[in-house]
């Protein structure tokens, strides 16, 4: 995926953006997940993709919504 900063306009870079306990960072959505885990109240999750801009420093991040088409 190519993104372009805001404000620099030149193309951001690929991060690893990850919580203390090292984990990556990720989203929950209101829409349940299948099989079992659905049933048994559990959400969708989707990865989040970070880009910075070297010129900057701004940081964005992207959720991957590929699975809820």
């Amino acid at each position: 995926m190519d993104r372009r900063c805001p404000d620099c306009d030149v193309h951001m870079e690929d991060v690893k953006l990850r919580t203390y306990d090292a984990n990556p960072l990720a989203v929950t959505t209101d829409e349940p997940r299948e099989g079992i885990l659905g049933k048994l109240g559990v959400h969708e999750r989707l990865d989040v993709q970070a880009l910075m801009c070297p010129k900057c420093g701004l940081v964005r991040t992207y959720a991957d919504l590929g699975d809820l088409d």
